[in-house]
This record gives C-alpha cells, structure tokens and sequence, in this order.
C-alpha cells in the first residue's frame, strides 16, 4: 500500500511539473504578443464605442453617423470610405453627404512641428471662435522677438540656439527614446519655439552690441575723447570739460567727439561710459513704448478681419473705428513725437528740449502755459487739443450709440417680424386656422434662432468693454515698460556676473592664476546657465506670453470656441483619451 500510494505521488507531481512547464511556454509564448493584443484590444473598444454613438436605420440594415470633418479632407475621406467597403468585402457602400447645420462647429488649425508651439501658446489662452482670425502666425515672429528685447545679448543667444539646434537635429532618436521626463518633454515640444528666441536674441545683442556683457568693437568706435581733454605744460592733461572729474563721461556736444555713427548697434565705447546707463534708459524707455504702441495697433487692425468676415458692419463703424481713432490720438500720437523730438533736437540743443512725458501730462490737463515746459512745436497746443476732443468724442460712440443702434435694429426686426405673417388664404393653401399654426411656428423658431435683446445687459457689457478698453489702452501702453525693464536687468546681471566671478581669474598671475581661471571660469559657466539662462530666459518668456495674452490678443481675440477631436488611433494608444 504505501508503494502504492508513493508511485501516485511521482505520478501526481510529475503531472504538476510537466503542467508548470507548459503553464511556462504559454506565458511566454503570449508575453511576445501581449504588447499586440493590448494595441488590438484598445482600437476594437474605440471602434465600438465610437460606433455605439451612430443611429440605426429605419431598416436595421445600416448605421447613420453626423460627424464634423474639414471640408477640405472631404476627398481623402471618400477615398478612405470606399477603400474600407472594399476590404471589407460589404456589398453596400459608404454614402458621404455634406449636412446643412446651425451649429458651431469646433475649431481646427492644421499645424505642423514647427508651428505647433506657437499653436498651443495662443490656444492656451482659449481655443479660437470658429473662423475667428487666429494669432498664431503672427506669434510665430512677435513672441520671440519680444523675447529678445528683453534678452538681448549674443553670447546667450548663441547658447540657447545651440541647445535648441541640438533638440531639432536629434528629434527623431530622442522621440524614438520616449523620455518619460515631463520637465525635458515641455522643454522639447518647445525647441523650435527656443531656436527663435535664441536667434533673436542674436539679433537684438547685435544691435545691443553686448555679448557676455561685454561690447564687441568689430568697425572701430565714432567716438573721441581727446578733445574733451585740455594739454597742460610738461605732457599732462587737465579735465576742462569734465569740470576735473577724471570719469568718462561721454559728452556729444562738445566739437570733435563724435565723428559718426557706429555701422550697426550701439557704440562699443558705451560700455565704459560713466554715463552708459542714462543713455540706454532714454534709448530702451522710448523703444518700448513704440514697439508697444505698433503692436497694440496691429492687434486692433486684426479686429477689422473678424468684423467682415461675420459681417458685423456696426461693429465696424461703432467699434473698430472709435477704437483706433482712441488709440491713434493719444499713443499713436506719443509715439510720433518721440520720433519728432529724436530727429528735431541735437545733441547742443537736447538740454533745452521739452519733456515728453510732462507734455502729454499736460495734453490731457490742456495745461500749454506751463513755463518749465515749452512747446515741441508750433501749432502744438491746438493739434493736441483736437486729438483729445477726438479721443473723447469716441467713448461715447462706444458707450451709448452702439447700445442706442443695436436697441433700434432689435425694435425694427421684431415689427418686421410681426408684420410678415398673416392668416390670408391664397389659391390651395392652408385655411386661416392652418395659417395660425405656421405664423406660430416660424416666430417660435425665429425666437430660438435670435437670443432675447436686453437693453440693460447690452449697456452694461457695452460699458464695461468701453471702459476696460480706454484704460487698458493707458495701463497696457504702461505694460509695455516691461521690456525696458528687463533688458536692463538682463544687463546688469550679466555685468555683475562677469565682475564678481570673471574678472578674478582673468586678473589673477602665474601659476596660481592659470588654475584660478579655470576655477573661475566653471563657476562662470554654471551660473551664466543657471541664472541668465534659466532664470532670466524664463521670466523673459513668462513676460512675453503675458504681453500677447493680454495686451495683444484680447484687442481681437475672444478665445470662446472648443477644439476639433478626431478619432484617432494614436491618442487612445498614448492613453490620453482612454475615457
């Protein structure tokens, strides 16, 4: 008996093992695959969840689908119809007809890899109305160029454009590694938009003339300084006309110092001028506000776009034109004076030359005998006096008339609405009781199709428009001094940076210093990338968005639409539509 049962044991733990091991093979077998059939599985939930959304057919024989497609892929669509009834072996064909509908459609951008990120900037402020002007291709050239007001300097330009060469030119492997890094993935979805900005910042060092805070001096500076300096007897030289201080202070007026303009950016002889920073303050201040007021006025010339494609022509009149008639007036006018006053005044004059902005403080005060400030030129006081009765003859264009037109319009398309019906019997048509009906009808669908007029929400909303865009026309314009601002401060730090830690090693002697420039040098390019580049790039960036979320696209761009989804394989393989 007990041989017996232990001949069952071997034979029952035999059957175990030999079921463990084909258990093994199986597992095996199916982990080669089991990538695939996850990818099967997904797309046949997809496709049956998309066609549980379809209607049946009165004759259960076919499926109905309303779908939103570009019109522009009707064709491709077609073809792909037809090629899947034949591969599929059907023997009834796919019909594709185009629906007349009173609903929004969704909105669709084509965009490629180099303008997707431009893309996903404007569409992060709110997906665009359908048919709305989109922003994205004019971003593709303000954005980074805004940027690099605020970050010129061409040795930092030269760095980012070498990180973002290095990220275009190894896109394939590295989206081949699909680095699960969502720091290194927001970097790389963006590294067409880092190439511009890089570029940019190129151009803009350029005419900064700064690399590493220092000036390159490429065509020899228009500058000399030698007749600032009196000859003494005996070889030395006396300060005259620095009133004896023996720091450079560059001085246009005096005869012989400046020779001509330096052939492109600004003078390298800046840089060891006392003066540097009062110089590129004024330089930097009056840029901004100009480049400012250019871009606020394009953003304002967009609308124009919107207003005739939906053919809006009230809005036109009694929007667009006050709009740009306000702007024009005030800043649009700011701005020309800083031309006139640049070309008008020279440097023997410029001590005697009227404050601007005292000027347009008192444009508004209609304050013209103030005696600190004269006047910038004849016929000013009258001039500037029109402007801003026009200026103000616009709100309330905007404020009441456009409120006042709109009311009327309402009134007259509802008594044109009550008139246009009537219970008249005419030849086999329906009888007066039947013509009730239908006049019932078309005005219960002419109410659905028009939204109720009211008068007191139209005035507020009209009101709180106005007033938002008058004074964003001030505060955005003021907005604009963010550039000034961190251009300067780009520029400091970077001079800090390069005294503090630079300048030691390149001072150090000997030995001892050739180590210490190599010391100094690690510390300088650490610093450089984690400062100036990082940090100052991001805030720069930050500061860029900012200026074409707010003071740019709100002028034209309402952002109220939802996104155009296709059904694709890709996403529900990625995981991002899973639901």
């Amino acid at each position: 008996m007990l041989a017996g049962v232990n001949a069952r044991i071997d034979d029952l733990q035999m059957v175990l093992n030999q079921t463990e091991d084909h258990r093994q093979r199986v597992l095996q077998a199916a982990a080669k695959t089991v990538r695939v059939w996850f990818i099967k599985v997904r797309k046949m939930k997809a496709i049956y969840h998309t066609l549980n959304l379809c209607n049946i057919d009165v004759t259960q024989k076919c499926l109905i689908a309303e779908v939103w497609c570009p019109v522009s892929d009707m064709d491709s669509i077609q073809f792909a119809l037809r090629r899947g009834t034949e591969k599929s072996g059907s023997t009834v064909p796919s019909i594709l007809n185009r629906m007349q509908t009173k609903q929004t459609p969704p909105t669709f951008n084509k965009t490629n890899k180099f303008t997707s990120g431009f893309q996903n900037i404007v569409d992060a402020y709110g997906i665009g109305s359908y048919r709305e002007i989109n922003p994205a291709p004019y971003t593709i050239i303000t954005f980074p160029f805004l940027f690099a007001v605020m970050f010129g300097d061409m040795g930092h330009g030269v760095l980012m454009t070498c990180a973002a060469l290095y990220l275009v030119l190894r896109e394939s492997r590295l989206i081949a590694q699909k680095n699960d890094n969502e720091m290194f993935s927001m970097v790389f979805a963006g590294r067409y938009i880092i190439l511009l900005m890089g570029l940019f910042s190129i151009y803009t060092g350029i005419i900064y003339n700064d690399c590493f805070s220092k000036s390159i001096n490429l065509f020899g500076s228009g500058w000399s300084v030698r007749p600032m300096f009196n000859p003494r007897v005996g070889g030395n030289w006396t300060f005259d006309t620095l009133n004896g201080s023996k720091i450079l202070q560059l001085d246009p007026a005096v005869d012989g110092v400046f020779r001509g303009p330096y052939p492109i950016g600004i003078d390298p002889i800046w840089n060891i001028a006392s003066n540097k920073l009062t110089f590129l303050n004024s330089f930097k201040m009056k840029m901004s506000v100009i480049l400012g007021v250019i871009h606020m006025l394009f953003g304002v010339s967009l609308s124009l776009f919107n207003h005739l494609y939906f053919k809006k022509p009230l809005n036109i009149y009694l929007g667009f034109i006050p709009e740009i008639v306000f702007m024009t007036s005030l800043f649009g006018y700011l701005a020309i004076i800083i031309f006139y006053k640049w070309v008008s005044y020279s440097a023997r004059t410029s001590r005697e030359a009227p404050s601007l902005l005292i000027a347009f403080i008192n444009m508004f005060l209609f304050n013209y005998r103030d005696p600190t400030n004269q006047p910038l030129y004849t016929g000013q006081p009258v001039i500037q006096s029109i402007l801003v009765l026009m200026a103000l003859a616009c709100v309330p264009c905007m404020l009441i008339v456009k409120t006042l037109v709109l009311r009327r319009q309402h009134m007259w398309r509802k008594n044109l609405g009550t008139q246009s019906f009537g219970g008249v019997r005419v030849g086999n048509g329906p009888t007066e009781d039947e013509a009730g009906i239908i006049e019932h009808d078309q005005l219960a669908q002419q109410t659905e199709d028009e939204p109720e007029f009211n008068f007191a929400d139209e005035a507020v909303h009209q009101a709180i428009h106005t007033i938002e865009y008058c004074l964003g026309c001030i505060s955005n314009t003021a907005s604009y001094l963010r550039l000034w601002a961190l251009s300067l401060a780009h520029a400091q730090l970077s001079e800090v940076l390069w005294s503090m830690v630079m300048r030691i090693g390149l001072a150090s002697r000997g030995l001892g210093g050739f180590i210490l420039i190599f010391v100094t040098f690690f510390f300088f390019a650490i610093l450089t990338v984690a400062i100036l580049l990082i940090m100052e790039g991001l805030s720069a960036f930050l500061h860029a968005l900012r200026l074409h979320w707010v003071e740019f696209q709100n002028k034209f761009y309402s952002g109220q639409g939802f996104m155009f989804l296709p059904f694709t394989f890709e996403s529900i393989l990625d995981g991002r539509y899973e639901d």
